[in-house]
């Protein structure tokens, strides 16, 4: 393993997110009904704003042997590994076992799901575990 790794959402998923903002706006212009029009035009900007956090925050984690940084909207953060606790949280959601990555520091809680890390937490948490040893 190399002295860095970093996570983001995968293109795939970011492309399909685009996507969906273009076919949201073909509704708002070709469909007739004005509710039909609001809710098309809801779904295009929350699919436009998931794409443009995906597109803009890459890659979302990085690690290496002194720490993490963490991109989000307010700029990217550094964080040493002493002052950091990563652990695995797992949920049973709709009959599914879901993972998430929480890292915190201090008063401050970041968690990540696959779909923000590209992959699943448990990987991620194996390769920062390596990372900060």
């Amino acid at each position: 393993m190399g002295n860095s790794a970093s996570w983001a959402p995968r293109p795939a998923l970011i492309v399909v997110g685009w996507v969906g903002v273009v076919l949201a706006l073909a509704g708002v212009v070709g469909y007739h009904d004005r509710r039909g029009q609001l809710l098309f035009g809801i779904a295009a900007l929350v699919l436009a704003a998931a794409a443009t956090h995906g597109t803009l925050l890459r890659p979302r984690l990085t690690a290496d042997r002194d720490g993490l940084r963490i991109r989000r909207i307010g700029g990217q953060i550094r964080l040493a590994w002493p002052a950091t606790r990563t652990r695995l949280r797992t949920a049973r959601r709709l009959g599914r076992d879901t993972a998430t990555l929480e890292i915190e520091s201090g008063e401050q809680l970041f968690v990540f799901g696959w779909l923000e890390l590209g992959t699943d937490p448990r990987e991620v948490l194996d390769v920062l575990s390596c990372l900060r040893s």
